[in-house]
């Protein structure tokens, strides 16, 4: 609208605002919005019997609608002398005592405490551009003047955080009591571009200041008041209303299937997020339903890290399957509790509402999507903070299988599972195999309900060693195939391996590889304690741990000499999330490096490499410094997710992969569990063939 400001010193100009009302005429203009919209707000704080001053009063009909429901004490004043002859005209017969006047609001005419209330809409953010804050900064001190005991100055405002902040720490140093109202986004169809909230604050004077600071914020005009502590906190809630507003607006206007925003609901009483929702929108062109307009899908509790639904690729892959135009889907926060499925839907419900697809029809039935109608199950069995990673939690989760898994969360990282093992009840599993020895021919009955630790009578869980969770870790043990592990010519194997994670690939290693002897460098104490106490990992004379940077530890070994090892193995993650590389740190993955590792390898020798590169260029880059030191490169991706596995050698010669590999697999596979006399001590749960067959050529 070519009437708004170009800049927003133009504001507080009283040539900008003269030209403004000029070119606008008898027309009204309402700043931030109508009557309607403010009055149950300015009932509950203005009575009819105050005397009252509107500051920078325009040509609103506010004043006049006021009037009309019985204030009759009202004094308008503006800087321009156009609004205010014309307002003074239009009212002098309907509203005799309903005046205007022409007066500066950083110095006024009336008399200290003359007043029982100031009202204010739009002309603290129209001043507190100029001169750095200090004209607007005057008007507020002046407003304090002619304030009485016990007034309060009403202020309707966008609250762009330098306004509200000078604002409220003007009146929290005089000793005020401060109170803001989030009402929600202007209605005006003309200025639809404010997709601003409208706030009213609204400021209290005190005989004596108050000794520590009142500040409150509510939502809506009847919004219990919550206290916060100090002006950050409140200002971080405005910023926290004003993205969501802007963000419903922009989910108004279209659908974008390029754009997945995201917000977290929090739970009012304590501030802690409860829910993280994520907008998948359809494709252009996609052939959706006609009454698909809107789903929520509510992610089971513990899985929320699962590639399905903590990552975009995955995300995108449950919208297509659900085939609505717009689903929003829902991730429920750890160390909360939800009652049942029905509760969650109707605390939701109002808030997920807001953020529908434009053009769905009004009272749409909106589908709650689930699966299995199944809020799922999690229990938080410890918590702690490492130096290095910052917060971290391990947990209890129930899989998509029915199975119980235990995972290392990083809180810095929530979408990501730093370590996860499956987990077992050693009692149950006794009392199942008796069961099956002593089966006799009865009737079928029901299975039993499925049960969480908590429910289970006296049994501890146990990590099950024999069963690695990680996909890439399974293919590094089926990639020893390559060294002929199992065969008379490799009865003893040493592995170096640099990141411990939860210790679940070097522990596998140590109990299940015939003649494995493992070292393992990790570099965060917090990660070696947590393995220990949480995912029995098991240290001993073939499985050792060095506390350390893994680049120093293979740059001192490699300069000292002396150290040989069949197999090195890189899963260690980036702390940097801004790389396109996540996995390892590119430091790694440096030229100089990587030929230091070559020098610590046998010569028929494997290195190993997890490699999260979602950058292309970058991948390009990495594999060509890779091959440059190791010659024969195989890869194998790793379904579902990002992770390909590196399997590298000096080569044999051969350019593909190895026609005997298969056969080796096979061996490896019946060795695995051998104890040293060659009796089966247990059966790992892994296929080493079907891990080999979609090898390539890297």
């Amino acid at each position: 609208m070519s009437l708004l400001p170009r800049t927003a010193e133009e504001f507080s100009s009283a040539e900008y605002w003269e030209r403004f009302f000029k070119k606008r005429g008898e027309k009204a203009f309402e700043w931030y919005g109508d009557y309607n919209k403010l009055c149950g707000v300015l009932h509950k704080y203005i009575k009819p019997r105050d005397k009252v001053l509107v500051v920078g009063c325009g040509n609103s009909e506010l004043s006049e609608q006021l009037y009309d429901v019985g204030y009759r004490h009202l004094t308008n004043i503006d800087i321009s002398e156009t609004v205010v002859n014309h307002m003074n005209q239009k009212n002098a017969k309907q509203r005799p005592d309903l005046t205007f006047q022409t007066v500066d609001a950083t110095q006024t005419p009336y008399e200290d405490g003359s007043y029982q209330a100031a009202l204010d809409k739009g002309t603290l953010d129209a001043m507190a551009s100029q001169e750095e804050g200090a004209l607007a900064g005057r008007m507020l001190a002046e407003v304090g003047r002619v304030l009485g005991i016990g007034g309060r100055y009403v202020c309707v405002t966008l609250a762009q955080e330098s306004v509200i902040k000078l604002a409220v720490e003007h009146f929290v140093q005089v000793g005020w009591a401060v109170r803001l109202h989030c009402l929600g986004d202007p209605e005006s169809q003309e200025v639809s571009s404010f997709a601003l909230p409208v706030f009213v604050l609204v400021c209290t004077k005190f005989r004596q200041p108050m000794p520590m600071p009142i500040l409150e914020m509510c939502q809506g005009e009847d919004g219990a008041p919550v206290r916060l502590p100090v002006v950050a906190d409140l200002l971080s809630v405005v910023r926290e209303r004003q993205a969501y507003a802007m963000l419903r607006q922009r989910l108004r206007t279209g659908t974008n299937a390029t754009s997945t925003p995201s917000l977290t609901l929090c739970h009012a009483p304590t501030g802690r997020p409860r829910y993280t929702l994520t907008v998948q929108d359809c494709p252009p062109g996609a052939k959706v339903p006609r009454a698909n307009h809107f789903a929520i899908f509510i992610v089971p509790q513990g899985r929320e890290s699962d590639w399905l639904y903590g990552s975009a690729e995955g995300r995108g892959q449950l919208a297509a399957s659900a085939n609505f135009r717009r689903l929003v889907v829902v991730a429920m926060h750890r160390e909360q509790e939800y009652t049942d499925m029905q509760a969650v839907q109707s605390e939701l419900s109002p808030m997920v509402m807001e953020l529908a697809p434009p053009g769905m029809p009004a009272n749409h039935q909106v589908p709650f999507l689930s699966v299995g109608g199944e809020l799922g199950w999690r229990e938080v069995v410890s918590r702690g903070t490492s130096d290095l990673s910052g917060q971290y939690s391990v947990e209890d989760v129930r899989g998509e299988d029915g199975q119980l898994y235990r995972r290392l969360v990083f809180l810095g990282n929530e979408g990501l599972v730093q370590s996860e093992s499956r987990l077992t009840d050693p009692a149950a599993a006794a009392a199942s195999s008796q069961k099956k020895k002593s089966r006799r021919k009865a009737k079928p009955s029901a299975p039993p309900p499925v049960t969480t630790p908590s429910q289970t009578p006296g049994g501890a869980l146990e990590v099950d060693k024999g069963f690695l969770c990680c996909a890439h870790h399974r293919v590094m043990v089926a990639g020893l195939a390559m060294l002929g592990v199992g065969t008379d010519h490799h009865k003893d194997v040493s592995v170096l391996l640099v990141g411990l994670g939860g210790g679940g690939l070097p522990q596998f290693l140590r109990d299940f590889v015939p003649g494995a002897k493992v070292e393992v460098v990790e570099l965060d104490p917090a990660v070696l304690e947590v393995a220990q106490g949480w995912f029995g990992f098991t240290p001993d004379d073939r499985l050792t741990v060095t506390l350390g940077d893994g680049l120093e530890r293979i740059n001192n070994m490699e300069r000292e000499g002396g150290h040989q090892y069949n197999v090195i193995m890189f899963d260690v993650d980036s702390k940097d999330p801004s790389l396109g590389m996540s996995c390892p740190p590119p430091a790694f993955v440096d030229t100089a490096f990587l030929e230091r590792v070559g020098k610590l390898l046998t010569p028929q020798g494997v290195f190993m490499l997890n490699l999260v590169c979602r950058d292309s260029a970058l991948k390009k880059s990495v594999l060509s410094r890779v091959r440059g030191v190791f010659p024969h490169v195989l890869s194998r991706g790793i379904e579902g997710e990002v992770n390909e596995v590196l399997l590298c050698s000096r080569g044999t010669g051969e350019t593909g992969v190895p026609p005997t590999l298969l056969k080796a697999g096979k061996t490896l596979q019946g060795s695995l569990g051998m104890n040293s006399s060659g009796a089966a001590t247990c059966s790992p749960q892994i296929d080493i063939t079907e891990l080999l067959e979609d090898l390539k050529v890297a």
